[in-house]
């Protein structure tokens, strides 16, 4: 598959699979025999994992932490394994106080007309006490 293919199929745009493959965030892409990048199913699926993790938060540094790794082959297992029990830990942190303030706002939404016209009436009792006591 073609960088162009790639690119539309992952909705990445194909300046962003170079910059990738140029920093280290995915491996080296396979070639055809005129140079031109032909990813495999191996690529695509490090494509994939650059891009569900980036959509995480998860750093370019880190990422292209973990690709070195990944090239030094068995030794760094634990070592990778660790990497993404900590990211995974990050995500969770993240997707709970997003549920924390998605239900905060969903308060202060639910109860808006009520909460809001009571504060605007005490707002303008009070203004008004003040302007009579001048």
């Amino acid at each position: 598959m073609n960088i162009k293919e790639v690119s539309e199929k992952q909705d990445i745009s194909t300046d962003t699979l170079r910059y990738y493959e140029r920093i280290g965030v995915i491996p080296p892409v396979t070639r055809d025999k005129n140079g031109y990048r032909d990813f495999t199913e191996k690529d695509l699926n490090w494509v994939y994992f650059a891009k569900v993790l980036r959509q995480a938060g998860v750093t370019i540094e880190r990422l292209v932490d973990y690709t070195n790794l990944s090239k030094q082959g068995g030794k760094t297992l634990e070592t990778r394994k660790a990497i993404l029990a900590d990211q995974l830990d990050d995500i969770n942190k993240n997707i709970e106080e997003l549920e924390e303030a998605r239900d905060y706002l969903k308060y202060k939404l639910d109860s808006f007309d009520t909460h809001m016209v009571e504060y605007e009436k005490e707002k303008l009792e009070i203004e008004n006490d003040q302007n009579e006591n001048r």
